[in-house]
Order: structure tokens, then C-alpha cells, then sequence
């Protein structure tokens, strides 16, 4: 009886290797081959597929994701993180080279969900209240341009006791993508002459904007 026994485990030994032999000799371990291209980050470089499921890996800095919000981009090297200064804010920062103690640049991008009832034009008039006033701006503060490969809706916010705020908007399908570039302490604000867009925080928003990407 237990030479029986052990017959029958060496014929099942047996299969099992004869088995395993085939298999590997008939279907040998290939490398995954992940389809040739490459994703260009905002910054200009590139990343290529990597890993089992050929997934292009997150850019790495000085590229940012914001997923929540779909978009991407590259900051500026003086540009750090700051605090989100309000519920709409997904994203905040500042710059850290600003040689006057008295001075500040920062740079906040929030998020405006367009009603069903309105339109992203209504959103932008709705949101770009006057920093002084609280009451929307007027339709000279409007004017738009483009950076990059997006265009967008630009608006004085407030201009007044050295504060110089200019809101950058990016009208979408469902929502309004508001970016402000907020310069503090300058002495000369009262200055009509003076080009708001080579302030410090103008100067990094606008660089910024220049690399964004998504819709």
C-alpha cells in the first residue's frame, strides 16, 4: 500500500515539473515593452512610461499637479508654498527673494463653480470685486490677453495704499479658474505710467502661466 502510495506521488511529482517545463519553454518571461512616446511637462522636459501598466509618471519638479483642479504647470524658482488664504483658494504661494522688508508678492489661484443658470462671463463679474470697495469692478478694469496656449480674462482687482492685485481668469466648461498676482509695498502705486506686469509677483504669475496645462 505505501509503495502504491508513493508511486502515485512520483507520477504527480513528475507531471507537475514535465508541466512547468513546457510552459516556460513554450511561453518564456518577455520584458514589458511600453509603447514608444513621451509626455512633455510644463517645463519642457519629458517623462517616458515606466512600470507593469505603462503609465507616464507624475513630472517632477519644478512641475506642479493641482489633480483637483486639472491643471499643471511649472513654478518659478523663487516661488515657494504658502497658506490657502480662503475657501476658494486651491493653491497658494508666495516669493522668497523680495529684498524690502516692507514688500510682498504672492500669487493664489481659486476655484469658481459657474451656476446653472450663469455663465463664465457672470462668474468673473460676480467674483472680481474691488479690494477697496467690495463692489465688482468696473468694465475698465477688463481687458484679456494670452500666455501659453490659453487666453484669459484680466482684471484690476484693486490698486490703492501700495497694493496692486490683478486677477488672471481661465473660463472652463463648468468653472472659472481665477489666478491673482498680489505685489504689497509698492512705492510708487499711484504712478499711472507704471507697467503692473514687471511687479515681482506679475512678473512670476504670468512665467507661470506661460506653462500651464489642462482645460
Amino acid at each position: 500500500m505505501k509503495s502504491l502510495f508513493l508511486g502515485i506521488l512520483a507520477i504527480i511529482i513528475i507531471g507537475v515539473g514535465g508541466f512547468a517545463y513546457r510552459n516556460a519553454v513554450e511561453h518564456p518571461t518577455q520584458p514589458i515593452m511600453c509603447p514608444l512616446g513621451a509626455l512633455v511637462c510644463p517645463d519642457g522636459s519629458a517623462v517616458s512610461r515606466t512600470g507593469s501598466s505603462c503609465v507616464f509618471p507624475i513630472c517632477p519638479p519644478p512641475n506642479i499637479s493641482l489633480s483637483s483642479v486639472g491643471i499643471s504647470f511649472a513654478i518659478p524658482a523663487e516661488v515657494t508654498v504658502a497658506t490657502l488664504p480662503d475657501a476658494a483658494s486651491v493653491a497658494a504661494y508666495r516669493l522668497s527673494n523680495i529684498a524690502s522688508s516692507t514688500a510682498g508678492a504672492n500669487i493664489i489661484i481659486r476655484r469658481y463653480m459657474i451656476a446653472a443658470s450663469s455663465t463664465a462671463l457672470e462668474t468673473i463679474q460676480q467674483t472680481a470685486l474691488s479690494g477697496t470697495s467690495g463692489l465688482p469692478v468696473g468694465a475698465t478694469a477688463y481687458s484679456s490677453t494670452v500666455l501659453g496656449t490659453h487666453r484669459f480674462s484680466v482684471v484690476l482687482i484693486e490698486r490703492f495704499e501700495g497694493v496692486v492685485d490683478t486677477a488672471y481668469y481661465l473660463a472652463r466648461a463648468t468653472d472659472v479658474l481665477r489666478f491673482d498676482a498680489i505685489d504689497t509695498g509698492v512705492m510708487n502705486w499711484t504712478d499711472k505710467n507704471v507697467d503692473v506686469s514687471l511687479l515681482p509677483a506679475h512678473v512670476a504669475l504670468r512665467k507661470l502661466l506661460t506653462t500651464l496645462q489642462g482645460q
